[in-house]
């Protein structure tokens, strides 16, 4: 597997890692190993999710982003706010004070990621009407759950709303309007996500769906607030900037899209676990009579990425306060064209978890694996570095480690050999002058 195809914007600093094995039993994909006392990320198995970080107790893993500087690289520069911006703010209930802070911080435009989602909302229950596609419909709009899918559940890809999530559809809507606006090139226009996880950062770097991405930089929303916060007080009242209602706010928080999807026949879940959960009773056909399943891999939706700075419950909770103040929705889709919110290309299963390209060696591999397994103690301790006895035995298989880093295994030779040169001290002759019984 190559790995250099692979961009990850969680990674680790070995200095500050311990080595201790809470990111390892956490990791959703079975993608952190311990080796010689410090934690060691798989590549290819990373989906970013960022779950890592937050579970980690010494902060030895980090996110990637953009600085603000990136903003320098632009002559026309557009802010892409996430909704989960707006849930970050205390005793907020216009939105326009924030908005208005992002052109006082430096930005020629703002182009709300609500706003396109409520697009991506639209284009859903037209696509939804239709019925040649597979029922439940499986949100693509978390890329840490797409890639999950990818990966882990390839048999459920077809069920994916196979469109661009909001950041995309914004990014492309604001570039566009920008050129017919400012009459520059493309290349002089910058698009900017304000991000509430690292997720988002991989899906503009390494996008699925589509060859490249329109983003062309990504601030994570914990670095932009401290400056929206002091800019807030300066921004006139009379500013008149937001074009979104409750719809695309709701986005924001787990459930809102589900619910903008206008289906009482759905289902909403937040939290990794949570979320691998829905997905093996799908794949098991648990579900009947499900029309859309909206799944968020951060607790509370993206409230709950680890690039914000509220707790997200609270969050979500300013989130449905700031929502009553607006219109329902503001944003629908002109025509009966829906071709700009579909992918550009198809998202393929990526056979990261395979033993082995060729059938028969995989089956073989996977015997072996599985005498190793039963070898072993069954603790599922993750004092190997592994997260289970079954993923060291994988581990084993591949070379990546011995029987002997199962503590277990290891005092049981160690028994063994002490109990071999006591058999031998009581056969073995004594040595002249050896006075001991």
């Amino acid at each position: 597997m190559d790995t250099a195809n692979f961009f990850h914007s969680v990674t680790l600093d070995r200095d500050k890692c311990h080595g201790c094995i809470n990111c390892v039993k956490r990791c959703p994909t079975e993608a952190i190993r311990v080796r010689g006392g410090k934690a060691k990320i798989i590549k290819e198995r990373c989906i970013d999710c960022g779950e890592c970080i937050r579970v980690c107790p010494h902060h030895a893993k980090q996110a990637i982003f953009d600085p603000l500087s990136v903003m320098d690289r632009f002559t026309y520069k557009i802010a892409l706010p996430a909704p989960a911006l707006y849930g970050q703010f205390n005793n907020l209930d216009d939105i326009d004070l924030i908005l208005g802070a992002l052109l006082l911080m430096g930005f020629d435009e703002v182009f709300e990621v609500a706003r396109a989602a409520e697009l991506v909302s639209d284009a859903t229950r037209r696509y939804m009407a239709r019925e040649d596609i597979l029922r439940p419909v499986v949100s693509s709009a978390c890329p840490a759950v797409l890639r999950l899918i990818r990966v882990r559940f390839p048999e459920l890809i077809g069920h994916v709303l196979p469109m661009h999530a909001p950041i995309e559809v914004a990014a492309r809507l604001a570039k566009k309007h920008a050129a017919e606006k400012t009459g520059l090139p493309p290349e002089q226009i910058g698009a900017i996500f304000i991000s509430p996880c690292p997720a988002k950062v991989t899906a503009v770097k390494m996008p699925l769906g589509s060859e490249k991405s329109c983003v062309d930089g990504v601030l994570a929303i914990r670095e932009v607030y401290p400056k929206l916060i002091s800019l807030m007080r300066e921004v006139p009242s009379s500013v008149d900037l937001a074009r979104t209602g409750r719809m695309g706010i709701g986005w924001g928080s787990s459930g809102g899209e589900a619910a903008a999807a206008l289906k009482e026949r759905y289902l909403a879940a937040d939290g990794i676990e949570n979320v691998i959960r829905v997905l093996e009773d799908l794949e098991d056909e648990k579900f009947y009579d499900l029309d859309f399943v909206e799944l968020n891999a951060c607790s509370g939706g993206c409230v709950g990425g680890v690039l914000t700075v509220e707790n997200p419950y609270v969050a979500r909770a300013k989130l449905k306060r700031i929502r009553k103040y607006r219109p329902v929705s503001c944003n629908h889709i002109d025509g009966e064209d829906l071709s700009a919110f579909f992918w550009d290309e198809a998202v393929e299963y990526e056979p990261v978890l395979e033993l082995d390209a060729d059938f028969r060696t995989a089956m073989e591999k996977m015997k072996t694996m599985r005498e190793i397994e039963a070898r072993l103690y069954g603790m599922d301790c993750g004092s190997c570095g592994a997260p289970s006895c079954k993923a060291l035995a994988e581990d084993i298989v591949r070379g990546f480690a011995t029987e002997e880093a199962c503590i277990f295994k290891l005092r049981e030779e160690i028994d063994g050999m002490a109990e071999s040169l006591r058999r031998l001290s009581r056969v073995m002759p004594k040595a002249d002058g050896d006075k001991s019984r």
